[in-house]
């Protein structure tokens, strides 16, 4: 039910899903490891994340002189369930005026240029940022002029300004949310339905390794918080120590520009021979030879690790193949959705052996590269 109710939240335009802290750092820490200077002398912008909530900008904020930032840019948008109800950390903004009841909300822009141990207390924490914001010193908190939206004009100065995006940026708008980060040129790491991998836009970026998975998809993201207002369903729904209610779900991936060293890793393989007689899977094992498709000279895998090593044709593997696709070991030919079929795929392409007119899962085309 988790799952479902992402993408009815999707369909509803209800993109409030916050991303849990230690998912943000566990991926962050593979592209550090692969270069440990890819965040240094950088301007990163967060314009998808309220301030008084945003793990993103916790993160960054709490490991800016460990990454080397040169500066952090957040930005929220109006309305938003949190915006200025969580002030007693960051006291109230002079700018904003007050007004009885609940704070105005207002869309607010921090940035960040400076931080350090400004209470004296011998640790750098979010008491030092919050009374540096509310001096001004080196930093910068103001409400916004419009909504926040990451296509108005004052967020795309924004975005001009910053060398890496990193976000979690509304499902509903995935598609504008990536072409404005192309236009631009921009760097970044941002998380997305697993879904995404099939839209034309993406797909086609993908396959001209403009575009990758991040470190990991599926599991590798625990879950996201979500609104007090929000019903939670499954067995692994849940609410954390801290009060946090948590939707988990395998629906969902990093999607980057980024490198990072689990990219480059060769998926281990076996031979056609060798995976006939003793693949793990019985859709594979035992039979006298893969499955080709009916009107196209390629093979039916099934499964990622049945790819077999020295099979020099086309092959048909699963969209989750791209979560261990290594551009130095394959190329990707095509897909089997509309916009990207190559020349000859037919749309009711199917398996020898299978009964007429039975369409196969979706199928992403590739072969080894030629050392």
């Amino acid at each position: 039910m988790a799952n479902s109710n992402l993408t009815n939240a999707k369909r509803a335009k209800n993109d409030e899903f916050y991303t849990q802290y230690a998912d943000i750092q566990k991926e962050i820490e593979a592209y550090l490891d692969y270069n440990p200077n890819v965040f240094r002398g950088k301007v990163v912008y967060c314009n998808c994340d309220d301030p008084y909530e945003s793990n993103f900008f916790r993160y960054f904020v709490l490991n800016f002189n460990k990454l080397g930032l040169k500066q952090l840019i957040t930005t929220s948008y109006k309305p938003s369930p949190v915006a200025n109800t969580q002030l007693g950390l960051f006291g109230t903004d002079k700018t904003i005026k007050k007004a009885k009841g609940r704070p105005k909300v207002t869309a607010n822009k921090f940035i960040i240029n400076e931080v350090r141990d400004i209470n004296g207390d011998g640790e750098f924490n979010l008491e030092d940022i919050a009374q540096q914001l509310k001096s001004n010193k080196h930093n910068e908190w103001t409400p916004l002029e419009g909504d926040g939206d990451f296509r108005s004009d004052e967020c795309i100065n924004l975005l001009k300004q910053s060398d890496i995006v990193v976000t979690n940026p509304p499902f509903s708008l995935f598609r504008e949310y990536v072409k404005q980060l192309f236009d631009y040129n921009k760097k970044f790491l941002i998380i997305g339905n697993i879904n995404c991998i099939t839209y034309k836009e993406i797909f086609q970026k993908i396959k001209k390794n403009e575009i990758w998975l991040g470190n990991g998809m599926g599991r590798w993201i625990s879950g996201f918080i979500v609104p007090k207002t929000y019903d939670l369903y499954g067995t692994e729904a849940r609410i954390d120590e801290n009060g946090n209610r948590i939707v988990a779900t395998n629906s969902c991936l990093w999607l980057t520009n980024l490198d990072h060293g689990r990219r480059h890793q060769p998926l281990p393989l076996m031979t056609l021979d060798d995976n006939l007689k003793y693949s793990k899977h019985k859709e594979i094992k035992g039979k006298k030879s893969y499955y080709k498709y009916d009107n196209y000279d390629a093979i039916e895998v099934p499964f990622t690790d049945g790819i077999p090593s020295d099979y020099e044709g086309v092959m048909g593997v699963p969209i989750s193949f791209l979560d261990k696709y290594n551009p130095d070991q394959f190329e990707i030919i095509g897909c089997s959705y509309d916009y990207g079929r190559p020349d000859g795929w037919d749309k009711n392409i199917n398996m020898s052996g299978t009964i007429n007119g039975v369409v196969i899962y979706k199928r992403i085309l590739i072969k080894h590269k030629k050392k």
